[in-house]
């Protein structure tokens, strides 16, 4: 499978609907590397162009791949090395495009309930399994702003659940959605 995933700090929107830069956790690092190790992902790319977040996640990853954290806990250190830090989304899509030789699609995630077209998961499956590299964007804060979903090429699918409560933290989104993309059954 040639899926690779982003996770977006910038451009994102606050609960305002106001562009903002969010902050790195130490969860989501943590937590999404996992689930991507388990799903086959080829790379983990955490996007923000402020310095000092930047520097954060490289402290985390530090500890998890050098440090004592390396010791302890081997699986993790697995997980992490998938990470890869980058300052804007051009830049990951540049590192895809050199490791696979080809650009590769760009599939938004959103989780509203917007009308346009979107891409279903066995669609999106299909693709995947027809060896098409894919890199599969994740927002953070409340949602990718309007210029990346507008970039894609396509715009998946929500994760819906049968309320009609509809606020996942985006560790759990990534977890539903790389099950449903790349999960056997």
């Amino acid at each position: 499978m040639r899926l690779y995933i982003g996770l977006v700090h910038y451009p994102v929107y606050n609960k305002n609907r106001q562009i903002i830069a969010s902050c790195i956790t130490n969860l989501d690092l943590h937590d999404i590397s996992r689930v991507a190790k388990t799903y086959g992902v080829k790379r983990f790319h955490v996007i923000t162009p402020v310095e000092d977040q930047q520097e954060i996640a490289r402290r985390i990853i530090r500890h998890w791949k050098n440090g004592y954290g390396a010791i302890y806990n081997r699986d993790r250190k697995d997980a992490i090395e998938l990470i890869e830090i980058t300052s804007e989304i051009d830049e990951s899509i540049d590192m895809i495009n050199k490791e696979e030789g080809k650009q590769p699609l760009i599939i938004a995630t959103d989780a509203s309930p917007v009308k346009e077209q979107r891409l279903s998961y066995s669609e999106a499956r299909k693709m995947l399994e027809n060896g098409i590299p894919a890199f599969l964007i994740f927002g953070t804060a409340w949602g990718l702003s309007k210029s990346l979903i507008n970039r894609a090429d396509f715009l998946l699918d929500p994760v819906y659940g049968p309320t009609n409560y509809n606020h996942l933290s985006v560790r759990c989104a990534v977890a539903i959605i790389l099950d449903r993309l790349a999960g056997k059954f």
